[in-house]
């Protein structure tokens, strides 16, 4: 709680306003405030408050003027009665605050000034104005008032000792004999061009002081009168600069962020250092950051009593360049440049560094210590001592390297962001932005420095040809600023400066890391980067520090474009291009080859080679591309890289010799081939063992089962299962059961599908196979569709949609099987939302199966909505792609789905045409259930029509009765999620020829005669 007397009474707590009411109360409060909170004894109180008109019982009516302060402060505790009378608790008010503003008596004039403001704001009228009579105040007021004129005063003196202007004419007409104030006015009024007046002023005074009190002007103010009169340079205030912080000449763009976060350090730390590589901008941030310290430091006014150290600069701000300082240069030579910024004489005897302490000490400071990283060990240590001996200094540096002292915070600059970027690049060089431009900031890894040099050769190269010239980078952009520092106006002059300051372990280290394309792990670095007597872990890690290695997240260390093509260059110079390709594309082939794609640690493996990928595709080009697309190729079926590893399969087959790993090689470029839908390469079997030939059998068939020859496919399943029982191969055995139990759909063989999906399952479970688990999941939750156990059906795709969004695997599939549980339960918001995330999802990936999946699925609800049109629009492309794969099982489907969709428009010759083609397809693919689905189509065709025969209406009853015997017969009868279309034609059939001709040709429809 806070009380105020600095005007009227007022009583604040947490900053609200307390109103206390009736006039003793409050005259109660400001007689324990006149008198320092108390103890004001009883019988004092009693004659300030009632005086000669006291009643019978005045210590009664004070004890309930007493409790009635302590309601109106809500807390009785803060008036204490004791023996010698009533006091406050420990409490705060304004008349305290002012008055250790006031005796503060900072030296720094522009902190004092600061300190006086704000002392001087807490008034907010005559002291204790409710009570201008009462005698109990009289002294206090007197003497709060005595002392704000006397701030006033030290106000105005110090005010024009910082050549700040003084208006007093106004202080000067209420208070004309005050000696103190007359001489500032006087001083005023001189320095403002006004020396008649001041002369004037000086007169009046005077005679004052000689009519009013007998007495001459103090000799002080004598002697100020006869410097005005010879108008002594003396008087003319000589302003020391506050700061040397060079003008910016253009804005700071995209640092918005940074400028906040550096801001709030040094509000925070001491010492804040800014880090990064040569040319991210550090030394423009830096600026900026200190810019924003404003050196008047108004900060005081803000209401603390402290000041906020870092937001008051009385010393000044002040900017030390020690980029011309020679490499390695003493801290003496350090101290002299910093000193020679603060204006020290360097031609006395004594320590630099003892000089700059002394001046630092009891002033508020912001030094930045610009470009340290070539003198960091000598900056640490003096920026170290003149911490310790100067509590009021803050030091801002950059430097590549951290100056590792105590209390040191760092803030890393990073590369601009894109957007950033772009704007930085476009506003240099006086475009818009587009593609061309990003693809540019981009490559120059949003480095300041190096777009601005980019963009001074827009003008002559435009945006298009500068893009096209980046792999030479270091020629063209030659062309910097004349007013930059050397090493600033080429790019190269820029990654120089950085690489000069290196170790000879450094250096070996850092041009080895640039042959990784995309950063590479540590394990990575010090296989790559090994050298006799280097400790590359060391090494890299200095290397971090020195801002030319950026570190990752893994962590995975990488080096900005820039700095690797530099670097590409110093490796070709030492003669070790060749050397160190080599030895990375070994490490990268090995790394593949351990890659454990079939385990537990299944998803580490495929995250660890997903942050390998550039490094892994420039490996390709070394000695064993074979051996590592044999490696990798599992790895691009799981994460859909078909198109990559078809390239780079045919690449390394057209370039390989070894003609057992191009055999097997050749398997694997089948088999993502057929994926494609594109033309199949020829598999060389002749080179094949029997793993290989086992790997044959199992890919080809696994990746086209739902097309083609099922005859054909079940033999080659049951060879690959022989064959991986007889290798002793865990995973090639629990693969060939899903695959046989996926190819048991054609024939609707349920037991088959359930005993070789549950022996995978427990396979693939046993080995922490994801991919396996989903896969044989896959084929339990069809047997429990067709079974119509949705419940089971929902729970295997829930596992296997976590199993794959973990795994990253066949998302789009799973989202549209969960769909289709929906679409079957009738749910047909839920089911569009799944199928629709499936379709995006495979169009972002490029996945044409999936989108197709997922369009089906899309188009099975639209029919069942009753959007024809939408449902034929879907259908249609899912068609031709089945066609263009020879999917007859696929065909025989979406035939039938088009088919229903033209019976429910009444079309019958439509209907009729596309039911017929589906019936010649399912029947070649010798599913029952697809033939059944065919035979339930024809019957809604030639159910149609008012001019429908009764033998062709008959006919139609017996093939909806076939069906149904064929579905019993293979244990699957449709369950009543699917009995939709088949319950609409029963009921249409038994409407047209009555419910005993419907029974009795629905009953001949087990016999053999069918017509289509």
């Amino acid at each position: 709680m806070r009380f105020g007397v600095l005007g009227p009474l007022a009583v604040w707590a947490d900053g609200r306003s307390v109103h206390v009411p009736e006039a003793k109360v409050r005259a109660l409060l400001a007689d324990l405030l006149a008198h320092g909170g108390g103890p004001v004894p009883v019988d004092r109180l009693v004659e300030d408050l009632w005086g000669a008109r006291a009643g019978r019982n005045p210590v009664g009516t004070l004890q309930a003027r007493v409790s009635q302060l302590r309601r109106a402060l809500g807390d009785a505790s803060l008036i204490r009665h004791e023996p010698a009378g009533y006091r406050l608790a420990a409490h705060d008010s304004d008349a305290a605050r002012f008055r250790a503003l006031v005796d503060r008596r900072s030296p720094d004039p522009a902190t004092r000034a600061a300190e006086l403001e704000q002392a001087l704001a807490l008034w907010r009228g005559p002291a204790y104005a409710d009570f201008p009579d009462a005698g109990f105040a009289r002294a206090e007021a007197a003497s709060l008032e005595e002392t704000r004129l006397a701030a006033l005063e030290e106000q105005a003196e110090v005010r024009l000792s910082l050549g700040e202007r003084v208006d007093l004419a106004e202080l000067v007409a209420l208070h004309p004999l005050r000696e103190r104030l007359r001489a500032s006015h006087l001083l005023a009024l001189y320095r403002g061009g006004r020396q008649s007046e001041a002369l004037a002023a000086y007169e009046d005074l005077r005679e004052r002081l000689r009519d009013e009190l007998g007495v001459d002007p103090s000799s002080e103010l004598s002697r100020l009168h006869q410097a005005i009169l010879r108008q002594d340079p003396a008087l003319d205030v000589v302003v020391r600069p506050r700061s040397n912080l060079p003008a910016p000449l253009s804005g700071l763009v995209g640092r918005e962020e940074a400028l906040a976060e550096v801001r709030a350090l040094l509000l925070d730390g001491r010492l804040v250092t800014l880090t990064g590589p040569g040319g991210v901008g550090k030394t423009r941030l830096a600026l900026a950051a200190a810019a924003t310290m404003d050196p008047r430091p108004e900060a005081l006014a803000a209401g603390a009593l402290e000041p906020p150290v870092g937001d008051s600069f009385g010393g000044g701000v002040w900017l030390a360049e020690l980029a011309a300082l020679r490499p390695h240069a003493g801290m003496a030579e350090v101290a002299e440049a910093v000193g020679g910024v603060l204006g020290l004489r360097d031609d006395v005897a004594g320590s630099m560094v003892d000089r700059l302490a002394a001046a630092l000490r009891g002033r508020q400071t912001l030094l930045v210590l610009d470009n340290c990283e070539h003198v960091v060990e000598q900056v640490a240590a003096l920026a170290g001592r003149l911490l310790r001996a100067a509590p009021g200094l803050r030091i801002l540096a950059t430097s590549q390297d951290p100056l590792r002292i105590e209390g040191e915070r760092l803030w890393s600059v990073p590369p601009l962001a894109p957007e950033a970027a772009v704007e930085l690049f476009a506003e240099r060089a006086g475009i818009e932005p587009d593609a061309d431009v990003a693809e540019i900031c981009a490559r120059l890894d949003g480095l300041p420095l190096a777009l601005e040099l980019a963009a001074t050769r827009v003008r002559a190269l435009g945006v298009r040809g500068l893009a096209d010239r980046l792999d030479d980078r270091f020629r063209v952009l030659t062309a910097g600023m004349r007013d930059a520092p050397e090493r600033q106006r080429t790019l190269r002059a820029m990654i120089d400066w950085s690489w000069e300051l290196l170790s000879r372990d450094e250096r070996v280290v850092l041009r080895r890391l640039a042959v990784h394309a995309g950063g590479c792990s540590l394990e990575a670095a010090e296989e790559v980067c090994a050298e006799p007597g280097v400790d590359v872990l060391d090494t890299l890690a200095r290397l971090v520090d020195r801002s030319l290695v950026v570190r990752g997240a893994g962590p995975r260390f990488r080096l900005l474009e820039s700095v690797a093509a530099y670097c590409r260059e110093r490796l070709a110079e030492a003669g070790e291009d060749d050397l160190i390709t080599a030895r990375h594309a070994r490490y990268y082939t090995e790394l593949a080859e351990r890659a454990d794609l079939r385990g537990p640690a299944q998803r580490e493996w495929l995250a660890r080679l997903d942050a390998e990928r550039a490094n892994l595709r420039l490996a390709l080009a070394g000695p064993d591309a074979l051996r590592l697309v044999n490696s990798l190729a599992w790895y691009w079926m799981l994460r859909g890289g078909l198109s990559e590893a078809r390239r780079s399969l045919a690449a390394a087959l057209a370039g390989g010799t070894d003609e057992a790993l191009a055999a097997r090689a050749s398997v694997w470029l089948a088999g993502i081939e057929l994926l494609l839908g594109e033309p199949v390469s020829p598999v060389r079997r002749a080179g094949l063992d029997r793993a290989g030939t086992a790997l044959a059998d199992w890919l080809l068939t696994h990746v086209r089962w739902a097309y083609g020859d099922g005859a054909a496919h079940e033999a080659a399943a049951d060879r690959a299962l022989a064959a991986y029982e007889e290798l002793g191969d865990r995973w090639g055995v629990a693969a060939a059961l899903c695959l046989r139990a996926k190819l048991a759909v054609g024939r609707a063989d349920l037991a088959a599908m359930e005993r070789d999906g549950e022996r995978g399952l427990a396979l693939f479970r046993e080995l922490g196979d994801a991919w396996g688990q989903i896969e044989a999941m896959d084929v339990l939750d069809r047997a429990a569709e067709i079974r119509g156990d949705y419940p089971k059906t929902a729970r295997l795709r829930e596992e296997a949609l976590r199993l794959a969004e973990e795994l990253g695997f066949e998302v789009s599939f799973r989202l549209a099987a969960i769909g289709r549980i929906a679409l079957l339960a009738g749910d047909y918001e839920r089911a569009d939302d799944y199928h629709e995330r499936a379709r995006r999802l495979a169009v972002a990936q490029s996945y044409r199966s999936a989108e197709e999946n997922a369009l089906l699925g899309l188009a099975m609800s639209a029919r069942r909505q009753g959007r024809y049109e939408e449902a034929e629009a879907h259908l249609r492309p899912v068609l031709d792609f089945l066609r263009r794969v020879r999917g007859t099982p696929g065909i025989a489907f979406v035939m039938a789905e088009l088919g229903f969709v033209a019976e429910q428009r009444g079309d019958a010759e439509a209907a009729l045409s596309r039911q017929r083609e589906g019936y010649e397809a399912a029947r070649e693919t010798g599913d029952p259930r697809a033939i059944a689905l065919s035979l339930e189509g024809l019957a809604g065709a030639l159910s149609l029509g008012d001019q429908a025969e009764a033998g062709q209406l008959a006919e139609a009853a017996r093939m909806v009765g076939a069906a149904a015997g064929i579905r019993r017969a293979v244990g699957a009868p449709l369950p009543s999620g699917e009995r939709r279309d088949v319950d609409r034609i029963t009921a249409r059939l038994r409407a047209a020829l009555g419910g005993e001709a419907f029974e009795r040709a629905y009953a001949e429809g087990a016999g053999p005669r069918l017509k289509a």
